[in-house]
């Protein structure tokens, strides 16, 4: 992982989830564990805007991708987010990263929601639009049969329309269809990392526990 970023996550249900999850970590309650290591918290936060205060900056973008990866990877089990820095920082700054981790990951949900919204929009007009070119053709077709002025031109205009409708009514079905699904996954992600519960530890905090779990291992 680039940055400094690591992660452990353990076992849950399924075969083949339980092996893609023995390689983690669990809390005493069994919730799954999401490592993160980094030297300092500075490094968890974008740098291109150095005055802003922790809660209105961005994060890394290499730590969203790898937490929301973590996220999707674990599937729907309950998780926690581990910050590892060399130092615990003090309350406050503890405070301030859970702040701003809750409020970045609320921020995205409230744009895949707004992108939701906006594709729902887009499938709702190109159906009604679709529905409309259609009775117009269907309109169309039955003048010409009326007036038995069904020429050439006229059969190649009707049918034209037709197809128009067609397309139209099929791209908003296709845009919906498609769409929905990876839209409400990625507001289940952002949702789920802005409730997790935050904790911190620091780095021989981390070994000693490594330390001790190996020596138990060894043990057994």
């Amino acid at each position: 992982m680039t940055n400094g970023f690591r992660h452990k996550i353990s076992g849950w249900r399924s075969p083949v989830k339980k092996r893609i999850l023995d390689r983690y970590e669990q809390t005493a309650e069994g919730r799954v564990i999401i490592d993160v290591a980094a030297r300092r918290v500075e490094d968890l936060y974008e740098n291109f805007d150095k005055i802003a205060p922790y809660h209105k900056k961005d994060l890394e973008e290499d730590l969203v991708y790898y937490l929301t990866e973590c996220v999707r990877e674990i599937g729907r089990a309950e998780f926690v987010v581990r910050f590892t820095f060399e130092r615990v920082p003090s309350d406050e700054l503890m405070q301030r990263v859970r702040t701003s981790v809750h409020k970045f990951f609320i921020y995205q949900r409230e744009l895949e929601l707004a992108a939701m919204k906006t594709m729902l929009r887009t499938a709702g007009m190109l159906l009604i639009i679709g529905i409309v070119i259609l009775g117009l053709s269907l309109w169309v077709n039955h003048l010409f049969a009326v007036s038995g002025s069904a020429s050439f031109l006229n059969t190649v205009f009707a049918e034209g329309i037709t197809i128009v409708a067609w397309v139209s009514i099929w791209e908003g079905l296709a845009t919906f269809l498609l769409n929905w699904s990876p839209h409400l996954f990625h507001i289940r992600i952002f949702s789920s990392i802005a409730e997790a519960q935050v904790l911190f530890q620091h780095s021989q905090e981390a070994l000693s526990c490594r330390t001790a779990g190996s020596a138990e291992n060894h043990r057994i």
